[in-house]
C-alpha cells in the first residue's frame, strides 16, 4: 500500500472506524459496564496500528505537498485535510480546547471576552450533574485500583478511568471559561463550551425575551422549522428571534439553519437587558 489514495482512503476508513469504536468504549464505561480485559486490550492494540497507518500516510502526502513547492505548514495543512476525516479533527480540535480550558479556569480566566463585554455564564443547571459525575468516576477508579489483579488489565483501565475525570473536568471547565457574549454594540455570541459557538450580528435580531423552558432533547435540537434549542441541564431561559435564518456548525462540523434559537443563561434578564440596550 502506498501514501497515494488507496493508502489515504484506508486512513479515513481506519480512523472512522476507530473513532465509533472508542466512543462506543467510552460509553460503556461512563455507563458503569467494564468490558473483558482482552477487548480493552485489543482495543487499544488497533488504535496503535490506526496512528500508525495515519502517520506513515500523512508523511507520504506531505512528502508530496512538499514536492509540488508547498512550505512546510501548508504541506502539513493539506496532508491532515486529505487523511482525517473532518469529524474526527473536530473531535479532536473540541476535545484540545476543552482541556487547555483547564489552565484557563485555575486562572480564572474567559476566552473571548474583551473590556466593556457582558459575559453571561450558562453553566448553572448542569454544575451539580457534573461534580456527582466526577465524584462517581473518581470512586469507580479508586475501587477498580483495589479490585483487578491483573496487571495489564489494572493499567489500561486506570489511563482510561483518570481520562475520563480530567475529560469531565475540562468540558465543565470549558463552559465556564467560554461563556456568552454580549457586546457594547448589541452583537451576541451564543457558546457551549468548546462544542458550539455562534456569533449573532445585531442586525440579524429581530426580537429577544425571557422564556423559560425545559425541552427534551440532546444539547443541540433543531425542529423542522428552524427553531434551535441550545439545552444546558434540560433548560433554555432566552427566547432570540431572528430576522433572518442564521448558518450554525454543529459540533462534528454539520452546518445547518436556524431562524429562532432558545438557549440558558443563569442571569437572562441581564442578558436581554443588554441585548435591547446596546451602547
Amino acid at each position: 500500500m502506498s501514501g497515494g489514495p488507496r493508502g489515504v482512503r484506508a486512513a479515513r476508513v481506519a480512523a472512522a472506524t476507530v473513532l465509533s469504536g472508542e466512543l462506543a468504549l467510552t460509553v460503556c464505561l461512563v455507563a458503569g459496564f467494564r468490558p473483558p480485559g482482552w477487548a480493552l486490550a485489543g482495543a487499544e492494540a488497533l488504535v496503535l496500528v490506526v496512528l500508525l497507518l495515519e502517520a506513515w500516510v500523512l508523511r507520504s502526502l506531505y512528502a508530496a505537498a512538499r514536492a509540488r513547492g508547498a512550505d512546510r505548514r501548508a504541506a502539513w495543512r493539506a496532508a491532515v485535510r486529505e487523511a482525517v476525516p473532518v469529524t474526527v479533527r473536530r473531535l479532536v480540535i473540541n476535545e484540545l480546547r476543552a482541556l487547555a480550558s483547564l489552565g484557563r479556569w485555575v486562572r480564572r480566566g474567559t476566552h473571548g471576552v474583551r473590556p466593556g463585554d457582558l459575559a453571561a455564564a450558562y453553566t448553572g443547571p448542569q454544575t451539580a450533574m457534573m461534580y456527582g459525575l466526577l465524584f462517581v468516576l473518581a470512586i469507580e477508579t479508586v475501587g477498580l485500583a483495589f479490585l483487578i489483579p491483573w496487571p495489564v488489565v489494572h493499567g489500561v483501565l486506570l489511563v482510561l478511568d483518570l481520562y475520563g475525570v480530567v475529560l469531565v473536568l475540562a468540558l465543565h471547565a470549558a463552559c465556564v471559561t467560554r461563556p456568552h457574549v454580549v457586546r457594547p454594540d448589541g452583537s451576541l455570541r451564543i457558546r457551549y463550551g468548546a462544542l458550539f459557538d455562534l456569533a449573532v450580528p445585531p442586525d440579524a435580531v429581530a426580537s429577544v425575551r425571557v422564556d423559560r423552558r425545559s425541552p427534551e432533547g440532546r444539547l443541540i435540537t433543531l425542529s423542522e422549522d428552524g427553531v434551535l434549542d441550545l439545552i444546558v441541564g434540560s433548560h433554555t431561559s432566552v427566547t432570540l428571534e431572528l430576522n433572518r435564518p442564521l448558518p450554525f456548525t454543529r459540533p462534528l462540523g454539520a452546518t445547518e439553519e436556524a431562524h429562532t434559537i432558545r438557549f440558558h443563561a443563569d442571569d437572562p434578564r441581564t442578558l436581554v437587558s443588554a441585548l435591547r440596550q446596546p451602547a
